[in-house]
């Protein structure tokens, strides 16, 4: 095993020295994380090293039975979230813990990542003291340990004792199983149980907080124009399907592009003579001729938002722009709900404030909230509307999704220690 602590000695000395704020049982909880650190590092390093791309079912639930042994030593109750065979979804690991003391609280994970077994292989390697690199290592099996580590050090001092705590760590996350309401059913119905909901998906920042998250929807756009001979376009034969496409998607950004926190991406724009497209497998097909004005354009993007109101107030502005067609054309647009937004709220800025606080007593500083454009939907998002929401208190590092994605091993500890007393705080808050 890798002698981990050497990766504490500098910063416990400077976190030590400044963290004379806290309480004695605090103060416990940190000499705990320290104590379990190596156990966890090698926990990080042996589910990165299982493939658990959202299509590999069993790599998915090895990372599950993994994380499954741990918390059932801490006194969980273990529950596996099967989905049916035509999903074609691991499903999800559920573990609770029911009582009657502070914040009813659930704190979220994925299984998965976007890293699939037939991409070329990341494992777990230290490339140098501040940086460790691995599939899905900060997006977010760093963030899953975060909360193993947390629930160790509280199991041991028995500060879990009468609490109600759910960890949910959903297995497909990176690309949700539709339909949503049988992929997400079992999820939202859990948090509605709960006062507040945690997650643990990577940091944006040391201090920085994401009280609020972008909604992600879709959009298709079917335009028809009149077939016919090239030199008669802009005239009788009107202006074909590609002109009229092309003049609403650049009207959609005339219009809205300097609306904060709202961005729309036509991300397939297929034209011509003879035209298909599958926007379920993201794919089409085009032919046509350079002298063939083009009776069939379609148009597929995304719509991300940060409340409802102004999903349904960019939906109406783009509604507007296609009922006004240029001649001999005519265009439909169809919007689908993909995941909702987590809207900033007044629940969500107090929890905030108990995290700074928290920070600031250990000596790390304010924390405050992120720019909710910076980031991406997430699982949190389903269960918004229900509980006071705080997300990124996961690992920090850098590349998440990508080839060499990293985690900040410097920052890690640290992060671990910050999440574990503020969570024992939510369980000493009173309802």
């Amino acid at each position: 095993m890798k002698n981990w602590t050497l990766f504490f000695i500098l910063n416990v000395i400077s976190f030590s020295s400044n963290a004379q704020s806290l309480q004695i049982v605090e103060q416990k909880l940190i000499k705990k994380i320290e104590e379990h650190y190596p156990s966890m590092m090698e926990l990080l390093k042996n589910s990165v090293n299982i493939n658990s791309g959202t299509f590999n079912v069993a790599g998915v639930k090895a990372v599950g039975q993994l994380y499954s042994k741990e918390l059932e030593k801490l006194g969980f109750t273990i529950e596996w979230i099967n989905m049916p065979d035509s999903i074609k979804r691991a499903g999800h690991l559920v573990a609770t813990r029911k009582g009657n003391k502070g914040k009813k609280m659930m704190l979220l994970g994925h299984l998965d990542t976007v890293f699939e077994p037939d991409m070329p292989a990341n494992p777990f390697t230290v490339l140098n003291d501040s940086t460790i690199t691995g599939q899905g290592i900060n997006d977010m099996k760093g963030g899953d340990v975060i909360i193993i580590a947390a629930m160790k050090a509280m199991h041991e001092l028995n500060l879990l004792d009468n609490t109600t705590i759910t960890i949910y760590m959903t297995g497909d996350e990176e690309n949700a199983g539709e339909p949503r309401s049988i992929t997400r059913g079992d999820f939202i119905e859990r948090a509605k149980q709960h006062d507040v909901v945690l997650g643990f998906e990577g940091a944006a920042g040391f201090n920085t907080i994401a009280t609020a998250r972008r909604g992600a929807s879709s959009w298709e756009l079917t335009v028809e124009g009149k077939q016919g001979h090239s030199s008669g376009v802009f005239g009788a034969a009107g202006y074909g399907a590609i002109y009229e496409a092309a003049r609403i998607v650049n009207s959609f950004r005339e219009t809205l592009s300097k609306e904060q926190y709202l961005t729309f991406n036509p991300g397939i724009f297929i034209g011509g003579s003879e035209v298909s497209a599958n926007f379920e497998q993201q794919r089409g097909e085009a032919s046509g001729k350079t002298n063939i004005i083009s009776p069939k354009t379609f148009v597929n993007g995304d719509l991300r938002f940060l409340t409802e109101e102004q999903k349904i107030n960019a939906r109406n502005a783009m509604r507007k722009i296609v009922s006004t067609s240029l001649p001999g054309t005519k265009a439909t647009i169809h919007f689908q709900d993909g995941i909702p937004s987590m809207a900033p709220t007044k629940g969500n800025e107090a929890l905030a404030n108990i995290l700074s606080k928290t920070s600031e007593d250990m000596g790390l500083g304010k924390v405050v909230p992120g720019n909710p454009g910076s980031r991406g939907a997430g699982d949190i998002s389903y269960v918004a509307a229900y509980a006071d929401c705080l997300d990124g208190l996961g690992a920090s590092g850098k590349g998440a999704h990508a080839p060499g994605e990293t985690l900040n091993s410097k920052e890690f500890p640290i992060l671990m220690k910050r999440a574990t007393v503020f969570i024992y705080r939510l369980t000493q808050a009173v309802n």
